[in-house]
């Protein structure tokens, strides 16, 4: 979500007036459309509390939503294979050969929110960084995981989904066997 400052942040914005907090006024000066909540984190010290008082300016009048300035790319369309041709293996473009790790899968995913989510839906993402600052584990590493492909499915459908489970077990350390 991006910010853009109405007419009524602008007169709080004049010197003189004053009917704002510090904080508030400072995410009216920073609010200029090419800023999304996620940039005012660390002005609240959390993007939580940047996203509540985004909301309030925008249910004030302050502030209004816009979208990004980027169009939209539609995906390449993909012409279906002859009938009797057989189908060539995927290839994978970022071929991973380095140490299994809860910490590389970690890293993986904490890269993976930032890149599907931040700008989607920020209080999500805010979320599953908390959920992935907390997993210490293998079992709530994969929850953490999970929770994020249920979202990657609704969002990118099931076989972009499938492709980043399949990375993220190709990440983690192999389960020990007692």
């Amino acid at each position: 979500m991006f910010l853009i400052k109405t007419e009524k942040a602008r007169q709080e914005l004049q010197p003189g007036r004053r009917t704002l907090g510090q904080r508030e006024r400072a995410l009216l000066l920073m609010a200029d459309g090419q800023r999304s909540v996620t940039d005012f984190g660390q002005l609240f010290g959390s993007r939580d509390e940047a996203g509540r008082v985004a909301l309030h300016l925008v249910q004030e009048g302050y502030l209004h939503r816009s979208q990004p300035a980027t169009p939209a790319v539609a995906p390449p369309v993909q012409a279906a294979p002859a009938p009797d041709a057989s189908p060539e293996p995927p290839v994978a473009a970022d071929v991973f050969e380095g140490k299994r790790s809860l910490a590389t899968t970690r890293m993986f995913l904490f890269d993976l929110c930032e890149r599907m989510f931040v700008r989607r839906d920020p209080i999500l993402a805010g979320q599953f960084r908390e959920l992935l600052r907390e997993a210490r584990d293998r079992e709530s590493m994969l929850a953490a995981a999970s929770a994020m492909l249920g979202e990657i499915e609704k969002l990118a459908g099931a076989e972009r989904a499938t492709s980043i489970r399949e990375r993220i077990d190709k990440l983690l350390p192999p389960q020990l066997v007692h």
